[in-house]
């Protein structure tokens, strides 16, 4: 099942992708129509939205898809988490997962444009595999990580990369505005997300390919790492990392610039893809 989160004629809504349409939530005046209220519904909510299907569906193409996930209480990602991209940076590997945030303001959807800085031109893209959480948890085994788990989607772990270094935390430097472009959608499907097929493109070129089962911390552990701190909540999207290819590493360095474009594709997920344009200089008060 693909879960979306879409803007019909300027409605916003979320909705199941089925057989190329769109099953929409607001056929059920009752059901949730963002997507953190939906998942916490489970799949008895998500069963009863299918059963909508061909009553007033919505041609996939008549819709704008957005980030599946617009508001999460919580945007994480993992730092140094596949072994080549740890030998890439000359960093040691970690003994224990390295978590950063990403503001939820740098969210966008695929085909929506990520800005280049006015104040930077070190702009760099990492593809990775990025999980839902789909239920209320806290101190969760690592057994059952997998039961709290809605989904999976692709992350793009947008960086700029003077901006991260310039405070310990690295949040700065990931959630500039547009810097988290996630989608195209929440697949629930019985995958096994340690062993998807990773490649990112830029311009048609291939610049990263790998594999999740090359994470160090998968994301079960993840699931029991972040639970033990805090309790997840339907909607929270952690992002597991990047692995080799960045830009940064490159020699001469493969920064993006205005006219780029940057695909990433995870096998039995999808395929998110974003241009690069230059930030609008134009202040907001």
């Amino acid at each position: 099942m693909k879960l979306v989160t879409f803007k019909h004629d300027n409605r916003v809504s979320v909705g199941i992708l089925y057989q190329g349409k769109i099953i929409p939530a607001w056929l059920n005046p009752l059901m949730p129509q963002d997507m953190c209220h939906f998942l916490s519904g489970g799949k008895s909510l998500q069963e009863n939205l299918l059963s909508y299907a061909g009553k007033a569906d919505i041609p996939q193409e008549e819709a704008e898809l957005l980030a599946p996930v617009l508001n999460p209480q919580k945007f994480l990602g993992v730092g140094l988490n596949y072994a080549d991209h740890i030998a890439e940076t000359g960093l040691n590997t970690p003994e224990f997962p390295t978590i950063f945030n990403k503001q939820a303001s740098c969210i966008i959807g695929n085909n929506a444009a990520i800005h280049r800085p006015s104040v930077s031109n070190k702009l760099d893209y990492e593809g990775e595999l990025a999980f839902v959480i789909g239920k209320r948890c806290r101190h969760v085994p690592y057994k059952q990580a997998q039961h709290v788990i809605a989904g999976y989607t692709i992350v793009n772990d947008i960086s700029v990369r003077d901006w991260q270094i310039k405070s310990p935390t690295w949040t700065l430097g990931k959630s500039f505005d547009t810097h988290g472009p996630m989608g195209p959608w929440i697949t629930t499907d019985n995958i096994d997300p340690h062993a998807l097929d990773l490649k990112t493109w830029v311009n048609g070129e291939l610049r990263q390919h790998s594999n999740t089962k090359h994470l160090i911390f998968d994301c079960y552990a993840l699931v029991e790492t972040l639970s033990t701190v805090c309790t997840l909540m339907p909607g929270d999207v952690i992002a597991t990392g990047t692995c080799s290819g960045v830009g940064v590493s490159m020699k001469p360095r493969g920064y993006l610039k205005p006219g780029d474009t940057v695909t990433v594709e995870i096998e039995h997920i999808g395929r998110l893809s974003n241009n690069i344009i230059a930030e609008p200089t134009t202040p907001l008060y």
